[in-house]
């Protein structure tokens, strides 16, 4: 069974495509031929991977799914949400983005945060939808080289170094992201489109 992850980061595909087996051939925009910027203009999370993934069945009539992520900070009201990547502005700056949450955190002692992802998943006509979540908090300072974003300043809750600082692959066994995918994969054995390992 083929299905489209509406994206073109290869990173994600890899991943998302060594968790598939060999039933599922996961494909990116650019396999299909989708050269166009998906719109992803909604106020919610969820509004956004709906809208990303409708777009991409109802233009290639291709079984797919899309995600959209966000960091969201108790005492900001959970902000910047929605708004993750372009917090600073237009540019979708990661250095800019994590200075404005530090500032904006400057006097607080409450940093409790979580990175929240969504997932919306349309096979034959009908959409479906997984969360994945890892509660945290935001530290002073930056820490760390790796991942992207936000990871910088946020350590997940039972650990003491940020994601930023974590091997990829220790990151990627407890991130919002897998643990999203995991209940995507989850309904698709259900559903026997793909087999249980």
């Amino acid at each position: 069974m083929d299905l489209v992850f509406a994206t073109n980061n290869q990173n994600k595909i890899r991943e998302i495509q060594s968790l598939a087996g060999e039933e599922l051939r996961i494909l990116s925009l650019k396999d299909i031929h989708c050269h166009e910027e998906l719109p992803e203009n909604q106020n919610t999370l969820e509004g956004n991977a709906s809208q990303k993934a409708t777009f991409v069945y109802r233009n290639f009539g291709m079984n797919c799914f899309a995600d959209d992520t966000g960091l969201e900070i108790e005492t900001l009201n959970g902000a910047p949400g929605v708004y993750s990547a372009r917090y600073a502005g237009a540019a979708k700056d990661s250095n800019d983005n994590m200075n404005k949450v530090l500032k904006a955190l400057e006097k607080e002692k409450n940093r409790k945060a979580r990175f929240r992802t969504v997932i919306s998943l349309i096979i034959d006509d009908e959409e479906f939808r997984f969360e994945g979540i890892v509660n945290g908090r935001i530290i002073e300072i930056k820490r760390g080289n790796e991942g992207f974003g936000y990871d910088p300043i946020f350590i997940p809750d039972g650990y003491s170094q940020t994601f930023a600082e974590m091997p990829i692959s220790e990151k990627n066994k407890i991130s919002h992201r897998s643990r999203a995918i995991s209940k995507l994969f989850l309904f698709l054995q259900e559903k026997n489109y793909i087999k249980n390992e």
